[in-house]
């Protein structure tokens, strides 16, 4: 597992990431995931009559670590960061790497830290005034297959924290199955 996280984990810091269009982006099954603004987890479960979280990695990172960019949307300090996998019924569907800058890290949010297998997307979005932002896609390549992935970054209560998400090929934005 070490492996495939690593190999994941570096083909999202190393994607180049361009800003999503919603005007010029057809309107096709896999451009409705890459512009979904609410819980990619809702959207997941409902592929699925399981969806499971397995969480790969969690660590903090000084700000040196980060890439210009991530500072630029996430502000100029260390975060922690939530590495998981998502399978719907045994599938690997996707990877996940999420950014939380500790300063998000206060009151309300401090219990995301504590999350384990409840999904991050189940936290955020039960908030009221949770949303989404600076959504941005990329295509990357992994053992000779094309992946789309996404970036965003969520806000809950006002705080910041940058979600990266990797479709593995499995993921049901390749099969327009559900």
């Amino acid at each position: 597992m070490l492996n495939f996280r690593l190999l994941h984990m570096s083909a999202l810091m190393s994607a180049n990431w361009k800003a999503l269009d919603r005007q010029q982006l057809e309107t096709t099954t896999q451009s409705e995931w890459l512009r979904e603004l609410h819980s990619m987890t809702d959207r997941l479960k409902c592929c699925c009559v399981t969806l499971d979280v397995n969480v790969l990695g969690l660590h903090q990172c000084e700000v040196n670590v980060l890439t210009e960019s991530e500072r630029s949307l996430l502000g100029n300090e260390a975060c922690f960061v939530r590495e998981v996998l998502l399978s719907g019924d045994n599938m690997p569907w996707l990877y996940a790497r999420t950014l939380v800058p500790m300063s998000t890290l206060t009151e309300q949010e401090e219990d995301i830290v504590y999350l384990g297998a409840v999904p991050l997307g189940q936290r955020v979005f039960s908030r009221t005034n949770a949303r989404r932002d600076e959504i941005e896609v990329a295509t990357v390549v992994i053992e000779g297959k094309t992946l789309l992935a996404r970036r965003s970054r969520l806000w809950a209560n006002n705080k910041p924290m940058l979600v990266s998400e990797l479709f593995l090929p499995q993921a049901p934005i390749y099969h327009g199955n559900c």
